[in-house]
């Protein structure tokens, strides 16, 4: 049997459960009832069985680009709209690749600067869902 990706750690300088609480409402998916402000961790699970998001207190900032980002893809919204949301929960926009076609992606960062992207919608892609 293979190992499963059963959580992935986000390391913060700030409180966890603010960062908690960005990822929470961009996703749609609750923080565990247990994690309170000030705790030294926060945890969103995944429902659907997938991997559980931690945010976890460390005392080092940030220093380089992730290595490891999501794509996230809109569900019944479109890439522009997704980004404007995301932006008014607290992402900062770092750069737009969007091409005159509609196809690329807008590069954000979290409230701590982890950087994600968003892709089109499968409705944009023209695929079904």
């Amino acid at each position: 049997m293979n190992p499963r990706i059963r959580t992935i750690t986000f390391d913060c300088t700030g409180d966890p459960h603010d960062l908690g609480l960005f990822w929470s409402r961009l996703l749609g998916r609750p923080l565990a009832p247990d994690d309170k402000p000030g705790d030294p961790e926060a945890l969103i699970a995944d429902p659907e069985g997938g991997p559980a998001l931690l945010f976890l207190r460390v005392p080092e900032g940030k220093t380089a680009k992730n290595r490891l980002h999501f794509d996230l893809q809109p569900c019944g919204r479109t890439r522009a709209e997704e980004v404007e949301r995301a932006v008014s929960l607290g992402a900062r926009l770092l750069e737009d690749f969007t091409r005159p076609d509609g196809t690329g992606w807008v590069v954000l960062a979290d409230p701590e600067g982890h950087e994600f992207c968003m892709e089109r919608s499968v409705e944009e892609r023209g695929e079904q869902a």
